[in-house]
């Protein structure tokens, strides 16, 4: 890809705007407005649970961000992180058949989102919040979830750790590995990091190490934020100390979500049959031909390596479950039945280098929203 190239597909945005009923002659026109709309306008007016039915909010996701944390660019602000969510929106009807608008806010202040996006619910029927900074993050998407009566999802959060979820399930499989028996590293303590920690302890694993840029994270370790306090107390069963070294060494699993990198020799100090999940991008931690040597599985977030660890395997899939059945949040239940939908649809195929299905494959969204509208109705959201 040259820059040219990239700047010319970018030339006036990425979405538009389309109707659903042809406006070709005038009884057409007096059905879409005036004076036809005003008998859908006084039927919502009545009931507006009609609003669902009689207009697009049953398949409108906005997709929110304050540009804090956009991609591996840090804090560049509103208007250059609208590019990014352009992109996502165009993957939200690529791949979910949803609409979204993209929805970037000139505020960094958590209260103000919040208010804001109460404001504009009627608007739309669910909320896909991106690339907000740790832990800012947490504090938000908890309050909104319990402020707005639709589904609210961070996608670096827990579509990361959905995706993680089914590559490790597979790759287990292809070991023969049980999960309740291993031990996994995260590095990197951010939004990613912390909710791959949660849906794996979920899910069963048998241990955690959770390390940031000061080391492994225990309890009374000096500097920690709330978070990572509540994390320190159901991780780390093993209870080291230290950093890297003594978190890997004999490790099962490593998952980086750092940025960071690591020497050759850290993993070829972990458990035999490891599974690396070197997931920065555009580099990643430890480059995966080196990782190969010792390592059984190796994952990467880029397309141009096998097994690549990517969030649209997981949210067009999920919100279109969750808005098919009128889902009032999205459920740690539903989250799991996602990662099993996406691992299951990898099961013909299973291999070293295929641990998890083709971002392209046309089976994924459909069976994951499946999977997803199927735990809502279990749990009692939908």
């Amino acid at each position: 890809m040259t820059d040219e190239e990239i700047f010319a597909e970018h030339l006036g945005g990425k979405l538009g705007v389309s109707v659903t009923r042809p406006l070709s002659d005038s009884r057409a026109l007096s059905i879409a407005y005036t004076p036809g709309v005003a008998k859908v306008s006084r039927a919502i007016a009545e009931d507006r649970a009609l609003a669902r039915k009689y207009t697009w909010t049953s398949r409108l996701v906005a997709v929110v961000s304050d540009g804090t944390a956009v991609l591996g660019l840090g804090d560049i602000g509103a208007a250059a992180a609208l590019p990014v969510m352009e992109g996502k929106a165009a993957l939200f009807k690529t791949f979910g058949g949803l609409d979204s608008i993209p929805l970037v806010l000139e505020t960094t202040d958590v209260d103000e989102i919040i208010e804001t996006l109460v404001r504009l619910r009627p608007s739309f029927g669910a909320v896909n919040l991106e690339d907000i900074s740790a832990p800012r993050c947490f504090e938000l998407e908890e309050r909104l979830i319990e402020a707005l009566d639709i589904p609210v999802f961070h996608d670096d959060q827990h579509g990361t750790a959905i995706v993680l979820l089914a590559a490790l399930r597979n790759a287990d499989k292809v070991l023969g590995k049980d999960i309740a028996d291993q031990r996994v590293v995260i590095a990197g303590a951010g939004a990613a990091g912390i909710a791959c920690a949660r849906i794996l302890l979920a899910a069963g694993v048998g241990d955690v190490t959770l390390l940031d840029s000061r080391g492994i994270i225990h309890p009374g370790r000096a500097g920690l934020n709330p978070v990572k306090e509540r994390m320190a107390e159901v991780t780390n069963r093993a209870g080291l100390r230290g950093g890297p070294v003594e978190a890997l060494r004999g490790a099962d699993v490593f998952v980086g979500l750092s940025a960071g990198t690591v020497p050759e020799e850290l993993v070829a100090s972990m458990a035999p049959g490891s599974i690396v999940f070197a997931l920065s991008n555009p580099d990643p931690e430890i480059h995966p031909e080196v990782a190969r040597r010792h390592a059984a599985i190796v994952a990467t977030g880029r397309s141009d390596f096998p097994n690549q660890i990517n969030n649209v395997l997981a949210f067009p899939g999920i919100f279109r479950g969750a808005l098919d059945v009128g889902a009032r949040r999205i459920t740690e239940r539903m989250k799991l039945a996602a990662a099993d939908a996406i691992a299951a649809v990898a099961e013909d195929d299973l291999g070293p280098d295929r641990i998890v299905p083709s971002p392209l494959d046309p089976r994924v969204a459909p069976e994951v929203a499946a999977a997803v509208a199927r735990a809502a109705r279990e749990d009692g959201v939908a």
